[in-house]
């Protein structure tokens, strides 16, 4: 039920052990006053004393009247840090502020509710609409609208930015994000929280590899399972901006939005522009804490993939551009044999595409390597029982192309000269509705003459100097709502077709590329050392099940290093599980304990896909544990992890986080990854006859590690003894 709220009366939003209280007062826009640990009920009369008890102080030389931050950092209300809103009317409407013209409130059954705001200048002929919901999961989101009614000034107003804050409180002193490159992605790094801006400001066009994925603040010292901790996150898979700010005035804010190019938002009357959704989320227990909240709002989603995660077999790291059906189809002959139950037909399908220097956009099936279509291809993957999938790049295109020489105005350019080339390709602009009509039909068509049940969706380069249209204006805001409209619509066509955010591996991993896809490839990174890492920070955010993980070669076509196939697969295993390998050169003993690696996937998906994600706070970092534990702690499967050699030579305890403390669990090892290779003679006893004890014990006085070299993993299970 909605009712308006009366502006001087606070706000209590609760769900999942968070509380969020906002003040409207002044005939102001909406501020937070607490997002933080759950306050519990709270009369109105305590929400008052709250609020009055939350007046910000009035200091010599400073304004006579001091506004709390509001969710719309406005400068005319006093704030003289970075503005919510940020534009101009030809010089003029810059600086607006707003009057609460109208405020419901919406609370939840299941938690949580939700609060719009609308808010207008009449002087600037602006109006605003903020939105903020409190999810069940306990995570927050807000997003906000600018408008210029129909009835104002005919010049346009340009808007240069529009962000939302969240006010955080003193005690986070600490900053946390992710930085990182191709191939090395979500890589941590940590900075104290001082007076000034610390702004991540992302123009790559997409998501990026260096995108902070969350920006956290924290107590000091925070961990894994420890201290408090406030997270942002803008959802939008273009360019964005994620900041946190302390003002000279002891104010500090986490915020975002979309980071929008010169004129790119021109707005004339009647018309409005809404910014992407930023989501928030707090714990109490560190970063695993957080990454609950956000795997728990994903995995609510009435969209969330609901099927077991299947086995994946993609090509390319088998066969690259060699597409011969004899050599594919033993592919799929020995993928069906060690239980593969997708088989995804890499780059290299279409015409002209014989390497990477050619073809991007002709998307018809190469009539010269594939006479009979992808028919006879197909046929064979679905007769072993497997779904067929094919990798596409739609966003693309090479300049030897049958497109881009018949269609050159569908490139993104500025002025009169191409942008500079990356991987021999430039970005085709889907916000020409020819080109966007042409990709759509290709597409379209191919999953109507095919049973494609996946598409493997890439986007393999940054947009750079991407101007649209015949005068070249700032076109990424445009193309990444044209792939939005895209991707949607051939949804709405073809409802039971799975997509993958492919985009250079993990360079396009936000919350709103995942409204409309099912899974992300984590990284072009095979190396499993690598991907230890990169699996870790990605699951920060996203559950999972939703991060492709594959098992590679011997030796990684990404760093030349070599590892056993325990230490591969069981690295993949904590993800959505695939093969990037050709099988067909394995031997009967490694095809054999491949297969048995699969069967571990199918037999544990159902506990990992659902399962808490937990990480030990490590004493050593040469060494990682992290694991799954059921929603209902009756199970976990722990993965022990020697990432270099130690610095001691006898290893210490191993803390098994995540266990219901008052229940008893037995411990093994799980196979077929109980048998790495030891630094030790002989295991530890535990090792091989496994232990007893309760769950208190386990997270608290731990177990001694095993010894073992570097670059090997160990799996343990621990599963609830009957009392």
């Amino acid at each position: 039920m909605t009712q308006p709220q009366p502006a001087a009366e606070p706000i209590h939003l609760r769900a999942a052990g968070v509380s969020v209280v906002l003040v409207a007062d002044g005939g102001r826009l909406p501020a937070v006053l607490h997002w933080g640990a759950d306050l519990g009920e709270l009369t109105a009369a305590d929400l008052t004393e709250l609020a009055g008890a939350g007046e910000p102080a009035t200091v010599p030389n400073d304004l006579d009247q001091v506004t709390r931050a509001g969710i719309l950092a406005e400068h005319a209300a006093g704030w003289n840090g970075r503005p919510g809103l940020a534009g101009q009317r030809a010089g003029r409407a810059w600086s607006p502020l707003f009057t609460l013209a109208d405020l419901a409130v919406e609370h939840s059954a299941d938690g949580g509710g939700r609060v719009r705001a609308t808010g207008r200048d009449a002087e600037a002929g602006l109006d605003v609409r903020l939105e903020l919901e409190l999810l069940p999961s306990g995570v927050l989101r807000q997003r906000a609208t600018v408008a210029v009614p129909a009835e104002a000034d005919a010049e346009p107003f340009v808007v240069d930015g529009l962000v939302l804050t969240l006010a955080v409180p003193p005690v986070a002193t600490e900053l946390f994000d992710l930085a990182g490159r191709w191939g090395r992605e979500r890589a941590p790094q940590r900075a104290p929280f001082v007076v000034g801006i610390h702004s991540r400001e992302n123009r790559r066009g997409r998501t990026g590899p260096d995108a902070p994925l969350i920006l956290a603040a924290g107590s000091p010292g925070f961990g894994n399972s420890s201290g408090e901790v406030w997270a942002v996150h803008v959802a939008w898979s273009g360019n964005h901006v994620t900041y946190a700010e302390r003002l000279s005035t002891g104010a500090a804010v986490l915020g975002g939005g979309e980071l929008l190019l010169p004129g790119e938002v021109r707005l004339r009357p009647g018309e409005s522009y809404t910014g992407p959704w930023v989501y928030a989320a707090h714990a109490t227990d560190g970063l695993d804490g957080i990454a609950a909240r956000f795997h728990r709002m994903l995995r609510s989603r009435p969209h969330h993939p609901a099927q077991p995660r299947p086995v994946v077999l993609n090509t390319w790291e088998a066969v690259y551009f060699d597409h011969d059906l004899d050599r594919l189809v033993e592919l799929a002959r020995v993928g069906a044999d060690v239980g593969v139950e997708r088989y995804v037909l890499d780059d290299g399908w279409f015409r002209h595409r014989r390497d990477d220097t050619a073809g991007l956009g002709d998307w018809y099936v190469d009539e010269e390597v594939w006479p009979d279509g992808l028919h006879p291809l197909v046929r064979e993957v679905r007769r072993r029982g497997m779904e067929f999938g094919l990798w596409v790049e739609p966003e693309m295109v090479n300049p030897d192309s049958d497109l881009a020489r018949a269609h050159p105005d569908w490139i993104l350019r500025t002025g009169g000269r191409l942008p500079i080339p990356s991987r021999h390709q430039q970005v085709l602009d889907l916000a020409h509705p020819d080109a966007y009509a042409f990709i759509l039909e290709r597409l379209d068509a191919l999953l109507g003459e095919y049973p494609i049940s996946y598409l493997k969706w890439d986007h393999n380069r940054d947009l750079v100097d991407a101007g649209h249209g015949p005068e070249g204006v700032p076109g990424v805001h445009a193309q990444t709502l044209a792939v939005y409209r895209l991707i949607d619509e051939l949804r709405a066509r073809h409802p039971g077709v799975e997509i993958e955010s492919c985009s250079s591996g993990g360079l396009r991993v936000d919350l709103e590329i995942l409204e409309r896809t099912d899974r992300i490839w984590g990284s072009d990174m095979t190396d499993p050392l690598e991907r230890q890492q990169i699996q870790r920070w990605t699951t920060q955010l996203l559950p999972p099940e939703l991060v492709g993980s594959h098992v590679a070669a011997p030796r990684s076509h990404s760093t030349a290093r070599t590892h056993d196939l325990s230490f591969r697969a069981g690295t993949a295993l904590f993800g959505s599980f695939g093969i990037e390998w050709d099988v067909t050169t394995t031997g009967p003993g490694e095809r054999k304990e491949l297969a048995a690696w699969v069967q571990l996937y199918k037999d544990v998906r159902g506990l990992i896909h659902t399962g808490t994600v937990v990480r030990a706070d490590q004493h050593d970092p040469s060494f990682a544990l992290h694991g799954a534990v059921a929603p209902d702690r009756s199970d976990a499967l722990y993965a022990l992890v020697q990432l270099a050699t130690p610095l001691t030579s006898v290893p210490g305890q191993l803390r098994l986080p995540g266990l219901d403390p008052d229940r008893r669990y037995r411990v093994t090892t799980q196979p077929p990854g109980d048998r790495p290779v030891l630094r030790q003679r002989q295991a530890p006893g535990w090792l091989t006859r496994g232990v007893e004890l309760p769950g208190r014990v386990l997270a608290g006085a731990g177990l001694r590690a095993p010894a073992l070299n570097p670059e090997q993993l160990l799996l343990l299970r621990a599963t609830e003894v009957a009392s």
